[in-house]
């Protein structure tokens, strides 16, 4: 079986449509060490804002047979960080100095352990910070371990602020980067997540060495509403990554590979059924997965019987995913899948019915220098 070495460089390509906690706060310093791969801006900006704050969205990764290499971001949910300029923290320094929202104490404030503090550290690098010290707080819009993008959520929003604070200096590619070696430390190399939290919309990762990205463009005119159904049921990324199978038959990989290009293919023409029909296909990392998610092959039934055009795990779960391309209906499918949680699993869980995002991680707030 072949192996596949996942270490970046990136190329970014567009497709059109076709036929454990600590309470203090610890600084640490943004050395000017880099990787090969990263450019230093020849002069240190200045900060165009005394703060910032930005929102990334949750993400919905593997879409079924796309593991480890197609996600999408979704609408409503997501992470923010204010990030502004602070005097009491040391010049080329970033201090997380709170963490609020989902589950702020299982969460460290030492940026060297913290989704957000590793990407807004590696973004002072590639921008060569060393005059300033920046000061970040985290609201925990995501439940950690939920299969919706929680980590890298905070990765980009990090990423977003700190660049947008210095002037939005660096390209979409970078920033990516910055997200990535925050999801390599916390839950393993992969872009699945970041990219679109970054970039929005559907997301192909292409090759990971060097990183390539495709934007698959679902149609503006078309409807697609992801029905997400979050049970009290935590699911570690590492836990769920270990129960992989080491090695995957000729057949399966066949099969998984052509289902991948069908949901491609769904996405760039709008075909929200077609996508339901591939999303529901992955034969080799979904079932592995289910029974580690009390309910969780109840729920992928009771979702279809209702009417969902395919239904899967988000990411590594437990949140389960299903499609349509009516809200209302998608209401009725996150009730069913709701009662199958409990019915088959005995977990109380909640529905939201989200629209895609097509914009990724923005900037939503910003104070300007002369008003502090």
């Amino acid at each position: 079986m072949a192996m596949i070495s996942l270490q970046p460089p990136l190329k970014w390509f567009a497709v059109s449509q076709v036929p454990s906690y600590n309470p203090k706060s610890v600084a640490v310093c943004c050395s000017l060490s880099l990787p090969s791969r990263t450019v230093v801006t020849a002069v240190e900006p200045a900060p165009v804002f005394a703060s910032v704050k930005a929102f990334a969205p949750a993400t919905v990764a593997n879409l079924g047979p796309g593991f480890d290499f197609l996600g999408c971001a979704v609408d409503g949910l997501g992470d923010f960080v204010s990030l502004s300029v602070d005097s009491n923290v040391r010049p080329g320094e970033v201090a997380i100095t709170n963490i609020t929202g989902n589950d702020p104490n299982k969460l460290s404030k030492n940026p060297l352990y913290n989704c957000a503090g590793i990407a807004a550290i590696e973004v002072m690098k590639m921008l060569g910070i060393r005059s300033v010290g920046l000061s970040l707080s985290l609201e925990k819009g995501l439940p950690l371990g939920s299969g919706l993008g929680s980590s890298a959520a905070s990765a980009a929003a990090a990423a977003i602020a700190v660049n947008g604070l210095f002037g939005g200096k660096l390209g979409v590619e970078d920033l990516v980067l910055a997200g990535l070696k925050s999801e390599e430390k916390v839950s393993g190399y992969h872009a699945d997540n970041v990219a679109p939290a970054i970039m929005g919309g559907f997301i192909l990762i292409r090759n990971y060495e060097p990183l390539e990205l495709i934007r698959l463009k679902f149609p503006v005119e078309k409807e697609l509403f992801f029905v997400l159904v979050s049970p009290e049921f935590e699911a570690p990324t590492k836990k769920m990554r270990a129960a992989l199978p080491a090695e995957v038959g000729m057949p399966h990989h066949v099969w998984n590979c052509s289902q991948a290009g069908a949901l491609v293919a769904a996405v760039l023409q709008g075909d929200v059924i077609g996508l339901g029909k591939a999303l529901s296909s992955d034969k080799i990392v979904e079932p592995t997965r289910v029974p580690l998610i009390p309910g969780m092959g109840g729920v992928k039934k009771a979702a279809i019987a209702a009417g969902a055009f395919g239904c899967t795990i988000s990411g590594a779960g437990p949140t389960a995913v299903a499609v349509t391309d009516n809200k209302e209906r998608g209401k009725e499918i996150g009730e069913s899948m709701v009662m199958a949680f409990m019915r088959e699993g005995n977990l109380k869980a909640v529905a939201s019915v989200k629209r895609l995002d097509r914009v990724g991680a923005r900037l939503i707030g910003s104070t300007p220098i002369d008003r502090v």
